[in-house]
C-alpha cells in the first residue's frame, strides 16, 4: 500500500507501486482531471504538482511518489479560483480543454517560482502541447496570471462553477437563461 498525499489529504493507494502516478490518481482515486495524452512525457495533458515542482504524471510511479505531495488540476482551486484559471478563460485560451488541466499546472508551477515571467521563461516553462494552437493566448494568459497573483490587476471571468443560472446572467450577461416555454 502506497502512501501519498493528494490535494492535501493523506491517502493510501492499493495498486502496484509501478503503476505511473497518472493511473493511480484517474482509476484509484478518481480524479480525472489529470489528462492521458501520449503516455511518454512529450504532450503534458497529465501533468501534476509532486512537492511543488510540474511534472509528468506518466512517467512517475506510484512508488516514486509514495511520501510526496501531490497537487492535481482539481486541488489547484476547488472553484477555479486560482489566478491561471481565470487568466485562461478570461485570454480565451481554452478550445478544446484536453490539455488545459496540465498547462494551468505548469503555468501555477511556474508563478510559484517567479511570478513576473517573460514570453521566454513561459516557453521553458509550460512545454506543454496544444492541438489547437492556442500558444499566443497561453502565453498572455500566464502573463496576467502573474499580475493577478501580484496584485496588480483582477479578473472578471467566468462565474464559478455551481452558480444559478439567473445569477450567471448578472455576473456575465452574455449567460442569459433561455426564455420560458410560451405554452402556445
Amino acid at each position: 500500500m502506497t502512501a501519498l498525499t493528494v490535494n492535501e489529504r493523506p491517502v493510501r493507494i492499493e495498486i502496484d507501486p509501478q503503476t505511473p502516478l497518472l493511473w493511480a490518481l484517474r482509476d484509484a482515486a478518481n480524479l480525472t482531471g489529470t489528462k492521458y495524452g501520449c503516455g511518454v512525457g512529450d504532450c503534458g495533458a497529465c501533468m501534476v504538482l509532486v512537492d511543488g515542482e510540474a511534472l509528468r504524471s506518466c512517467l512517475i510511479t506510484l512508488a516514486e511518489a509514495e511520501g510526496r505531495y501531490i497537487t492535481t488540476i482539481e486541488g489547484l482551486s476547488r472553484d477555479r479560483s486560482h489566478p491561471v484559471q481565470q487568466a485562461l478563460v478570461a485570454e480565451q485560451a481554452i478550445q478544446c480543454g484536453y490539455c488545459t488541466p496540465g498547462i494551468a499546472i505548469a503555468a501555477a508551477s511556474l508563478l510559484a517560482r517567479n511570478p513576473a515571467p517573460s514570453e521566454d521563461e513561459i516557453k521553458q516553462a509550460v512545454p506543454n502541447l496544444c492541438r489547437c494552437g492556442v500558444y499566443p493566448r497561453l502565453v498572455r494568459a500566464i502573463q496576467r496570471a502573474g499580475r493577478v497573483a501580484r496584485r496588480q490587476e483582477r479578473i472578471s471571468a467566468a462565474p464559478a462553477p455551481g452558480i444559478d443560472p439567473a445569477d450567471a446572467a448578472v455576473a456575465v450577461p452574455a449567460m442569459r437563461p433561455a426564455p420560458a416555454p410560451s405554452g402556445d
